[in-house]
């Protein structure tokens, strides 16, 4: 918000237990409404995280070149010039490992 004498940017301030708005250039104090004060984020919410070893990926039929399990994931990304073709990455859904296809 803004001061409406000198349009310099209002600052929270407290002001005993209340939180008010203040001009540092003029000291004009304006209107508090809508202020977050500390106790409301207090109230947050905790987020939890769950570390999960679950792939979100499609998956083909691919044999892997160090296992030869015969399913892997897949996803592709454009590593070359926008002409050419799309490099196609892989990960075996046994073993883990990585390779690539230049198609």
């Amino acid at each position: 918000m803004f001061c409406e004498k000198c349009g310099g940017l209002l600052i929270p301030t407290k002001k005993g237990k209340k939180t008010v708005l203040l001009c540092p250039k003029c000291k004009k104090r304006g209107k508090a409404s809508g202020i977050v004060t500390e106790k409301a984020q207090e109230k947050k919410e905790k987020i939890i995280i769950v570390d999960s070893e679950e792939k979100n990926l499609p998956k083909t039929k691919a044999t892997c070149p160090k296992c030869d399990h015969g399913e892997a994931y897949f996803w592709t990304v454009q590593t070359r010039a926008a002409d050419e073709a799309p490099t196609k990455f892989f990960e075996c859904t046994k073993c883990g490992n990585r390779w690539r296809s230049y198609s």
